[in-house]
């Protein structure tokens, strides 16, 4: 009688590994020595690593495409039990279907059924659905174990930038800071929320900080709750997705993280795109075209012994000036305005006035928004209550966190904001006053960025260059006044009352704000 012949396949997972009884050499000796026993020739041996939920298994596929090259060649497919064939009920059966037109039988030598009888399809379809259902159970417990933990607030995975794993006395995992990753984040924060640097800028200059972050990481980690306290709990059948507050300690506050959020999706000062203004075209975007009026760009342009530098239209009119002439003529312009010490006393004093003002409105302001959060906390907490008491039930406690959360944020949010604008004033107005008595000097030694911030700062529209040289130089309201005063601004006491209620008036809507590590200095949007 000519001996059966069969081929063995053996499957283990990555987490089946070191279960006991799943290793595929364990599989390998049981198969082999069955084979023995029975007296079956084994032609062929194929194993996998990967998972039996589907038949795309690299080593199956082998297996298959032998088998259909192969007609005739083997008789049996064996291995140890039904789920090391498949755990998919349905693929399974089909999978079947496929051998048994192949002359293959697949068989579970350690659950042994002649297919070939009806009702053992029926003991094959509980060996098929117990292992699926025992995925789906282990699934299922994974998933409601980790939304339970992220209802208490507790982070579940690898810890992201500027925090670490750890578990505590009862070994129960947590994150902790990492102080010095913590301060660079912060740092990002703080700097996306000013407004004042696109994101790249951001992200490179917190690299040569130390803390190496790239471009994909970045933009999903300015976006990160966890950074200001809070867990995601996503949307699961009828749940809804919502945030809670995480056992872990924040790096950022949520008023700062709300900000950076609204600066991201413009509902704030827009984040600026990188800076490509040259050093040789300071004026760039300062300067009207005198024939067509528009603005005029810069470019250099090859010629005879090299590259030449030139403001020019862009719409053919044929408006062209030598940016070289242009930039000096502006700075001899400059050096020579200069301001009065007696003005700029003036201007200090109506200013700490006025700023003195705001201040107090300010700190009134603040104590009633505080005052604020404090009773809407306590709606929230006096809701809870009900809710623990039987009173009202779990779905209208939650309208009612979801209704006056984003007030609280509101308020925090606004409070920051006024925080943040409110500075020292001595600082403040000595730093702005001394910019404009040294004018001359900051703007000319000054990088591109410093001098076009200066620009926008002194001048009330664009300039006019005509005829090799500048028209009138228009400058704002505020520096006339203040540069002006040799022109006879003093020359008597009705100009000088004059002046000083002009200059009053003007400093109340205008000014200047100090020097910032990104922007030397700039007007101010009061």
């Amino acid at each position: 009688m000519m001996k059966k012949r069969a081929i063995l396949y053996i499957r283990v997972s990555t987490d089946e590994q070191a279960d006991k009884g799943y290793s595929l050499a364990h599989q390998k000796e049981r198969l082999e020595k069955y084979c023995e026993i029975q007296g079956y020739e084994v032609i062929a041996l194929y194993n996998d690593d990967h998972s039996a939920k589907s038949f795309e298994r690299p080593q199956f596929k082998k297996l298959l495409e032998f088998a259909k090259k192969s007609k005739n060649a083997a008789d049996l497919l064996l291995f140890t039990k039904w789920d090391r064939f498949s755990r998919n009920a349905g693929d399974a059966y089909g999978m079947i279907n496929t051998l048994s037109k192949l002359g293959i039988e697949p068989q579970g030598i350690e659950q042994p059924l002649d297919l070939s009888v009806p009702e053992n399809k029926l003991m094959l379809a509980f060996y098929l659905a117990a292992p699926e259902v025992e995925n789906d159970r282990r699934a299922l417990n994974v998933i409601v174990g980790m939304r339970k933990a992220k209802r208490e607030g507790r982070f579940i995975g690898k810890a992201p930038k500027g925090y670490i794993n750890v578990r505590n006395e009862r070994g129960i995992a947590r994150i902790d800071v990492v102080p010095e990753e913590a301060k660079n984040i912060k740092w990002i924060f703080t700097e996306i929320a000013k407004g004042k640097k696109c994101l790249e800028d951001i992200r490179k200059e917190v690299n040569t900080r130390g803390l190496i972050i790239q471009k994909s990481y970045f933009a999903k980690m300015i976006r990160y709750p966890l950074y200001c306290g809070m867990i995601g709990v996503s949307k699961y059948k009828d749940e809804e997705a919502n945030l809670v507050k995480g056992q872990h300690t924040p790096i950022v506050s949520q008023a700062l993280f709300d900000t950076v959020q609204d600066v991201l999706n413009g509902r704030k000062r827009n984040v600026p795109t990188t800076n490509k203004q040259k050093d040789e075209f300071p004026l760039r975007g300062f300067l009207e075209c005198q024939i067509c009026g528009r603005t005029l760009t810069a470019s250099a342009s090859k010629g005879n012994g090299g590259y030449y530098n030139y403001y020019h239209c862009q719409i053919g009119c044929g408006e062209r000036i030598k940016a070289e002439k242009a930039n000096t003529d502006f700075e001899n312009i400059i050096n020579s305005i200069s301001a009065k010490s007696n003005t700029i006393a003036m201007v200090k004093a109506n200013a700490k006035n006025i700023f003195g003002k705001s201040h107090n409105f300010q700190k009134e302001n603040t104590a009633k928004q505080k005052l604020e959060i404090t009773k809407i906390e306590n709606r929230i907490n006096n809701a809870q209550q009900l809710m623990l008491d039987g009173e009202i039930n779990i779905t209208d406690y939650k309208a009612i966190k979801e209704r006056y959360e984003p007030e609280i944020r509101k308020l925090q949010t606004q409070i920051t904001d006024a925080s943040t604008m409110s500075v020292d004033i001595k600082t403040y107005l000595d730093f702005n006053m001394d910019v404009l008595a040294n004018l001359s000097q900051y703007y000319v030694s000054g990088n591109v960025h410093t001098k076009q911030l200066l620009l926008g700062s002194i001048l009330s529209k664009k300039m006019v260059f005509e005829n090799t040289q500048y028209r009138t130089i228009p400058f704002n309201e505020v520096v006339s006044l203040i540069m002006n005063v040799d022109k006879g601004l003093w020359s008597s006491k009705n100009k000088k009352v004059q002046s000083k209620t002009e200059l009053s008036a003007v400093v109340e809507d205008n000014g200047f704000e100090p020097m910032t590590s990104c922007m030397p200095c700039k007007r101010s949007t009061n």
